[in-house]
């Protein structure tokens, strides 16, 4: 059972769009940690662009590219998101929130709060009323979002975006969740072949052993964020390799899955 990737969107720290991503992954260009992110494709309408925070950006900027280079209708994909944490910083506020005298709790904040909120976004940005989920499983969200992604694309027989994304939460929260940098990644997933250039990916199965790794500040980039251990797999496709990649899922496993070009 396959699916095919058709598109990438990538929106993160010195890897501001899966172009440059791409370049510095297959060693063409130098990672610089300082570039800074773009969200020049977050579509919402103007209420809800005021009220959207980084989490719902990174997660719209990352979808609407990989669905741009893959040539898909948003309104006819289904839809995984993937997030370990959710928007801690709404979460951080609502709680000091109830310590305060009278406990103003903020409606806007308390709808940031909730995991599925850059979900709800991406349906109003796009219209899409296609299946959709919103998945949580700590470091393995991205390794479970895959293969929900997979699944449903299989299984429902209709393209899929997978997004992966998660942002640092406050400072009183760091030394309980330490996700250092922010990391939004999505897959366009189609059950068949569409075009030329698209990648063919098989062979998921759950076994013991050690993950891929990076190296350099590529892999402090990819330990500092769970969205961000999308990387050897994003690594594999930049350099446009044939073979296995193997991504943190259980404890004592990984998720294993072949790519292969074609």
């Amino acid at each position: 059972m396959a699916v095919y990737l058709s598109g990438v969107g990538l929106c993160a720290p010195g890897l501001p769009d899966w172009p440059a991503g791409r370049a510095v992954l297959a060693g063409q260009r130098p990672y610089r940690r300082d570039e800074p992110m773009r969200f020049d494709r977050v579509r919402l309408p103007s209420n809800e662009a005021r009220r959207a925070t980084l989490t719902v950006r990174l997660a719209l900027q990352a979808a609407d590219e990989a669905l741009a280079v893959a040539e898909l209708d948003a309104r006819r994909c289904g839809a995984v998101f993937a997030c370990s944490g959710g928007n801690t910083e709404a979460l951080d506020a609502l709680c000091r929130a109830l310590i305060q005298p009278g406990r103003p709790l903020s409606p806007s904040q308390f709808n940031h709060s909730v995991h599925n909120a850059p979900l709800g976004y991406w349906s109003i940005a796009t219209g899409s009323l296609q299946p959709a989920v919103s998945v949580g499983a700590y470091d393995a969200s991205f390794a479970a979002g895959l293969l929900e992604a997979f699944a449903l694309a299989r299984l429902e027989d209709r393209p899929v975006v997978l997004v992966a994304y998660d942002t640092p939460p406050p400072p009183a929260l760091q030394p309980f969740r330490p996700v250092a940098a922010p990391f939004g990644v999505a897959l366009a997933l189609t059950p068949e072949r569409l075009a030329d250039g698209v990648v063919r990916l098989d062979g998921l199965r759950i076994r013991a052993g050690a993950t891929d790794a990076m190296s350099g500040d590529l892999e402090r980039l990819r330990l500092s964020n769970p969205a961000a251990r999308s990387l050897p797999l994003l690594r594999g496709l930049a350099i446009g390799r044939t073979g296995a990649v193997a991504l943190p899922y259980l404890a004592d496993a990984r998720l294993e899955l072949r790519v292969e070009p074609c």
